[in-house]
């Protein structure tokens, strides 16, 4: 019988405790959720500063995309937008997406689609978007241990290749930790190589909001609207002459539907109430600064992070689902995070701090985890 690998495939997941399934999750914020009439407090919410749970205005735009940006897509809000975010970063050009996944791997392949002797270079932590696109892009993809500059400038000093692009996250989404952005920077420049930033995770949190690129500027820059910006979609910015290969080239750009005007005065809205949060940036440092003590007096081991992704170790995947189980019989909602999204015998308890929360369920979390430990 035709396809009878996906009995195997899927079993053989199941034994390992790596099958994946979804849960529907009503009344969301991002404090709290509700899963079958039950409320938990939230501890694998995105929305950092949780610009999610204001109202919004009443928006104007309208709710159809109608074609492709090279067709009738671009509307004069998506060109607007686009402006905006290049005054805000100081970027000649840019392009709307609709997803992070989408932008990240949509660009390598599309940048290296006319190139010869092409190397891309990426952190070994980097997210599977940059990972899909690096490997169906028209160059060599090598990748260096992460956050190792001596490995990377071994892979760039190593190469012969002429167009290189060392490629990185801001805030690594397992993690939680930065990049070193001057040292990258620092061997691009020293090797003539590009750097491409994937600031997902930092942008709205770091830099008084500007993220990662607060403190330097990348020479193509994606920032994804699904985080703390309590929205959808991405941005990519770039020079004039980058950006129009993108136009050539970039066959998601090409051949998607764009945002809708809707979509883009949505995301407009919520970046001026985000790059005016300094008051929730602050309750969310001072919250992860409480959380991080709790849990050093608990003896709970930590990851070093000091941004809102806390990752707690567990180690097999069997154990993690274990513990994101009791958890939610005590009222906590977190994830158990497996490979392969992250590597063996590295699976994890992903705990997301957000604004929204108070020191009040940061002791309930700590106090949750050690009876779960």
């Amino acid at each position: 019988m035709a396809f009878e690998y996906i009995d195997n495939v899927l079993e053989g997941a199941k034994e390992q405790h790596l099958l994946r399934q979804r849960v529907v999750v009503d009344d969301i914020c991002a404090r709290t959720l509700a899963v079958d009439g039950r409320r938990y407090l939230n501890f694998a919410s995105n929305d950092y500063l949780a610009l999610g749970d204001r109202p919004l205005p009443p928006l104007k735009g309208r709710s159809g995309g109608h074609s492709s940006p090279l067709v009738t897509g671009y509307s004069r809000e998506q060109a607007e937008l686009e402006q905006r975010f290049c005054a805000l970063y100081g970027f000649e050009s840019a392009l709307l997406f609709a997803s992070g996944f989408s932008a990240n791997a949509s660009v390598l392949k599309a940048l290296f689609a006319q190139a010869r002797e092409g190397l891309i270079v990426q952190d070994k932590l980097n997210h599977a978007s940059l990972v899909d696109g690096g490997l169906a892009a028209n160059a060599q993809m090598q990748r260096f241990n992460h956050n190792n500059m001596a490995h990377l400038d071994a892979r760039l000093g190593k190469s012969k290749a002429h167009h290189k692009l060392v490629v990185s996250e801001g805030v690594f989404s397992m993690d939680g930790d930065c990049a070193p952005l001057e040292q990258l920077r620092s061997q691009c420049e020293k090797h003539r190589a590009w750097l491409m930033l994937d600031d997902a995770h930092g942008f709205g949190v770091l830099g008084g909001g500007k993220g990662s690129a607060a403190v330097l500027k990348p020479d193509i820059l994606v920032l994804t609207f699904g985080k703390a910006l309590a929205a959808n979609g991405a941005i990519v910015l770039a020079s004039n002459k980058v950006i129009d290969l993108l136009l050539q080239s970039n066959r998601d750009y090409t051949y998607s539907t764009a945002l809708s005007a809707l979509q883009c005065e949505l995301i407009d809205t919520r970046l001026t109430q985000l790059l005016a949060a300094d008051a929730e940036r602050q309750h969310l440092s001072a919250l992860i600064d409480y959380f991080k003590s709790q849990c050093a007096t608990a003896h709970l081991a930590l990851m070093p992070s000091d941004t809102p992704i806390q990752p707690l170790i567990v180690g097999d995947s069997e154990s993690a689902l274990v513990m994101q189980n009791q958890l939610r019989e005590k009222g906590i909602w977190l994830s158990a995070i497996r490979p392969p999204t992250v590597a063996h015998n590295t699976a994890r308890l992903r705990i997301t701090l957000t604004a929204a929360h108070t020191e009040e369920d940061i002791d309930t979390l700590v106090s949750a985890l050690e009876q779960c430990r």
